[in-house]
């Protein structure tokens, strides 16, 4: 099949495993409800912490994978494997030419507990007690290489490493390969399992996560003139992306259009955004445009915002000057008030979320606006919310992600008329 035979690409299968549930029926749920998957770290390497939460995924994904397979498998791996399995059962388990499926799924620093317990192996018990399985492990494209060998997918498995912007960039690569030709079937997504002392000491010395411990459930408030840093979360995030010409030709049920991707750099600063938003600003357009719709089509905006000073406003003014008047009356809405920041694969997870409400026409909230920021001049929900086409064209929803590096991608959703 060429690229001019392809068409629309769609998404007809999705999976999840996050803080808030096992599965994406559990997270949604728990999303529309607008509950809080941060709690205390138990474990004792906390007690010297200053950060002493985290949003750990619901559901051991041990259990799920299997104890055998999961011994050889880094932990960001198994949760991908667990949304992957999800997913592609989700979306019929398409027959479908293994060079002609393809997978796109990566992690944001990928298997740094593997790294870290490799490490250990090494200084306590020397060099042959180091796990062979380690170098599979520790690598960011691990992921994908496990699902392309459970799927048989032979059209190429790719990850798309740029930090907490990898699950989204990662599907916008998924949605490229279709596009091009090189792929009718891709499964496509972000992972991450990081939660453990190393890195929330690496970004609590950054100043970059919250310190509000007496209080986990309230510590995620985006937008909220409290907001103090975000909360460090693992989970994983799956689609399957497939062209619209296979998917009707298989009789697939269709969620909704992968219509477009934008993409940019700010080129500013290793770990900080550019102050003007212009980099923001660029993807969100490049999106729409590569979408072909129109900023008035769009009713719901899953944001990236997690829950700090510098990162939350800047967003916000990017998309009202991105979306000029048509940004009245969209809802705004970030979910890592919920499930806290599971960098390369909040992206994933997001995209989900942004799929279910395109598809249910509701909105999640964002819980503990409870003193919201004057800056924000756009509509944030804090209860779950009604969507409404904005006009006769097909409803549209985004999905922001941004990175350290100055990574910045935009994804847009739109609802799914059959031909």
């Amino acid at each position: 099949m060429s690229s001019n035979d392809q068409g629309s690409v769609v998404i007809t299968g999705l999976g999840a495993t996050t803080p808030l549930g096992g599965d994406v029926a559990s997270t949604w749920s728990a999303m529309l409800a607008g509950t809080s998957g941060v709690r205390p770290i138990t474990e004792s390497w906390a007690d010297d912490l200053p950060v002493k939460i985290a949003a750990p995924a619901a559901a051991d994904p041990v259990e799920i994978v299997g104890r055998v397979q999961a011994r050889r498998m880094d932990r960001c791996e198994q949760l991908a494997l667990v949304a992957a399995r999800e997913a592609w059962a989700d979306a019929g388990a398409p027959e479908v030419d293994p060079f002609r499926l393809g997978v796109a799924v990566t992690s944001g620093i990928g298997g740094i507990g593997s790294t870290l317990a490799a490490y250990d192996a090494l200084n306590d018990k020397g060099w042959k007690r180091i796990s062979p399985y380690t170098v599979p492990m520790l690598m960011p494209n691990g992921s994908a290489g496990w699902i392309s060998m459970e799927l048989g997918a032979r059209a190429g498995a790719h990850a798309m490493v740029s930090a907490c912007a990898s699950g989204a960039e990662t599907i916008g690569y998924g949605i490229d390969m279709i596009r091009s030709g090189r792929a009718d079937v891709v499964v496509a997504g972000g992972t991450e399992a990081a939660i453990m002392a190393l890195n929330i000491g690496a970004f609590a010395v950054m100043r970059a996560m919250s310190t509000r411990n007496d209080e986990p459930e309230k510590a995620s408030r985006p937008w909220d003139k409290g907001r103090d840093g975000f909360v460090l979360g693992e989970g994983a995030g799956i689609v399957v992306l497939e062209s619209e010409a296979h998917a009707r030709a298989r009789g697939a049920r269709v969620y909704a259009v992968a219509a477009g991707a934008g993409y940019s750099a700010d080129a500013h600063h290793i770990s900080h955004p550019l102050p003007d938003g212009a980099g923001v600003k660029h993807a969100i357009n490049s999106a729409i445009a590569d979408a072909g719709i129109s900023p008035e089509q769009i009713a719901h905006v899953n944001a990236h915002a997690t829950s700090t000073p510098e990162g939350d406003l800047l967003e916000a003014a990017a998309i009202a000057s991105a979306l000029g008047e048509a940004s009245s009356g969209v809802v705004l809405t970030s979910t890592k008030s919920m499930t806290g920041h599971l960098l390369g694969g909040s992206g994933a997870i997001e995209t989900v979320a942004a799929v279910k409400a395109l598809v249910d026409r509701t909105a999640p909230p964002t819980i503990n606006l409870d003193d919201p920021d004057e800056a924000v001049t756009l509509e944030v929900a804090t209860k779950a919310r009604s969507l409404e086409p904005r006009g006769d064209a097909p409803m549209a929803v985004l999905n922001n992600s941004f990175g350290f590096g100055g990574h910045n991608v935009t994804l847009v959703f739109t609802e799914h008329t059959p031909a």
